[in-house]
């Protein structure tokens, strides 16, 4: 962090909404520790690495974008237990809810980076976007840079603590995954066995 500076902290923190192995986490009470050891300000570790945040979701806005709603249908199709129907449901989730995911999705592990997808497929306003993604990352980002500035040396203890909330996550996602997979095969076998039948 000292060689990354300010500027450096914000260039992480986009690349970790391009790959989210990269830990927001640990980046962001780092930035905060080194400001409080006067390597670089306060204001200027919250400033870059918001402005990081944003680059990072802008890009992937515009992947989605590009991307486009026939193309992510037709991939869609191809894939096993997808329906086209689902991805209508989840476009009307999203103009219902789109706001709102798109602010409090910043602070989730995981959505953090991939609701800017559905956002630039579902082509939100950019205005909108940018102002959502900037106002609900500057939120996360000050929670744990502020922290990271004041705990000093024991900055480490913010990242141990988020382990913990970003297992929780992933491990809701992964059993929303399963029983999502469960309900599907459970389906198929009913609609092959009235086949038959």
């Amino acid at each position: 962090m000292d060689s990354l500076g300010a500027i450096g902290a914000g260039a992480a923190i986009a690349l970790e909404n391009l790959f989210p192995p990269l830990p927001s986490e640990v980046i962001l009470p780092l930035a905060g520790f080194a400001a409080s050891q006067g390597k670089f300000s306060l204001i200027a570790a919250l400033l870059w690495t918001t402005v990081g945040s944003v680059v990072g979701a802008l890009a992937l806005y515009w992947v989605g974008a590009l991307l486009g709603r026939d193309r992510t249908v037709a991939i869609a199709a191809r894939l096993p237990l997808v329906k086209t129907a689902d991805i209508e449901k989840t476009e009307a989730w999203f103009e219902r809810h789109g706001t709102k995911a798109v602010f409090f999705g910043r602070m989730i592990p995981i959505f953090r980076s991939m609701i800017s997808i559905p956002a630039g497929i579902e082509r939100m306003p950019l205005p909108l976007f940018l102002g959502l993604t900037t106002l609900g990352s500057l939120l996360w980002n000050s929670v744990f840079v502020v922290l990271g500035y004041a705990l000093g040396s024991r900055w480490h203890e913010v990242t141990d603590a988020v382990g913990l909330y970003s297992k929780g996550v992933l491990g809701v996602v992964a059993l929303a995954v399963v029983a999502f997979v469960a309900v599907r095969i459970r389906k198929a076998g009913r609609g092959a066995h009235r086949a038959r039948s």
